[in-house]
């Protein structure tokens, strides 16, 4: 059976989730050869609406291109956490906002507090970034793609000009991922 990993982004609309998982799909497919899909869903409201992007990636072919049972779940708001976190398996992962996110529900997984929103101000300077801090996060505490493929990935949707910006971000976000597998071991 192949190796089949459910990742899904969740917050509000203008945060970036929808980016985060085309970057992923991106990484893994394009840059780390391996089977992805994604799709994504958000409200009618341009910003502050309802938004969620999915990830499914595989060794092997992916028959259904839904997230049915999630290993990785990143919640950016509060009604994101409470909407998702009961869709994550036993064993899976979930990170979280720590500003955004107050309430984090019990369960049979791993979570992770990240002031995502507060690093990005204070060690990028721009608030835009959080979803790479977040991305860089998510792939350095799970590594569900390489480092590498999700640096080429980034460099390869964002905006000209926001390059250096983008992948200090993504350092940022590996750097958090490290300190909290200090802080567990």
């Amino acid at each position: 059976m192949a190796n089949r990993v459910e990742v899904r982004f969740s917050g509000s609309g203008g945060q970036g989730i929808i980016l985060s998982g085309v970057i992923l799909a991106e990484a893994a497919a394009i840059y780390d050869d391996k089977n992805a899909v994604q799709s994504q869903s958000y409200g009618p409201e341009a910003r502050g609406g309802a938004s969620k992007a999915e990830v499914i990636i595989s060794d092997g072919d992916i028959d259904y291109p839904k997230a049915t049972n999630i290993d990785i779940l990143l919640a950016l708001t509060q009604v994101a956490c409470d909407k998702y976190a009961p869709d994550i398996k036993e064993g899976g992962v979930l990170i979280v906002d720590t500003h955004e996110v107050l309430s984090v529900p019990e369960g049979t997984f791993t979570a992770y507090r990240i002031p995502i929103f507060q690093l990005a101000q204070e060690k990028v300077g721009k608030r835009v970034v959080a979803n790479i801090i977040a991305l860089g996060a998510v792939v350095g505490l799970t590594g569900v793609v390489s480092r590498k493929a999700l640096e080429e990935a980034v460099l390869s949707r964002v905006p000209r000009g926001t390059e250096d910006l983008n992948l200090t971000a993504l350092r940022v976000g590996f750097e958090e991922a490290e300190r909290l597998q200090r802080a567990d071991a």
